[in-house]
C-alpha cells in the first residue's frame, strides 16, 4: 500500500491510477500533518464487499451501522 499526499495525486493521477488498476492501493494523505483522508482501491475490491446478514435474527431484526463507526468488519466480529 502506497501513501500519496493530494498534491502528488493531483500531479501524478495518471500514474496512480496505473498502479489502482494492477492491484495497488493507495492511501491519500492531507495537510501538513499528513492524516490519511481515503484510499484509492481497484473497483472489483470495492464491489465485492455484501450486506451482511444478522443470521437467526434475520427478517426479525435490523442493523444500522453509522458513518462514524471505528471498528472494522474483522474487529467486530472478534468482539
Amino acid at each position: 500500500m502506497q501513501t500519496m499526499t493530494v498534491a502528488e495525486v493531483k500531479s501524478h493521477f495518471s500514474d496512480a491510477l496505473e498502479l489502482v488498476q494492477k492491484g495497488e492501493e493507495i492511501v491519500i494523505s492531507f495537510g501538513k500533518r499528513k492524516e490519511k483522508i481515503a484510499v484509492l482501491v481497484p473497483f472489483s475490491r470495492y464491489a465485492q464487499k455484501k450486506e451482511r446478514s444478522l443470521g437467526l435474527l434475520s427478517g426479525k431484526a435490523t442493523c444500522v451501522v453509522r458513518d462514524g463507526f471505528k471498528l472494522t468488519d474483522d474487529e467486530l466480529l472478534a468482539s
